[in-house]
């Protein structure tokens, strides 16, 4: 089971630092958003199976509160978007 748990965690840590290159290197700010938003989706992922780990229910709080930061982050993007005021 932990060779399991530790496969997963590679990956989803892999996922974490190929998502980290459109943030930083990508064309449109559109782009950059997207990839952010996948690193804070595989962050949220990464939080939840430390919580089972190391048996740290406070882990899937700060979990949730990660999860709704990025759909407000989200929100708050397409309406600046929206406005024209995006680089």
């Amino acid at each position: 089971m932990s060779t399991l748990i530790a496969s997963v965690a590679l990956v989803l840590l892999a996922s974490l630092i190929v998502g980290l290159v459109p943030v930083f290197r990508g064309r449109a700010p559109a782009d950059r958003m997207l990839a952010a938003q996948l690193t804070g989706t595989t962050t949220v992922a990464i939080l939840v199976l430390l919580s089972q780990v190391m048996a740290m229910p406070a882990l899937l709080d700060v979990a949730l509160v990660f999860a709704m930061l990025a759909g407000v982050t989200l929100v708050c993007f397409v309406i600046l978007a929206s406005r024209g005021t995006q680089e």
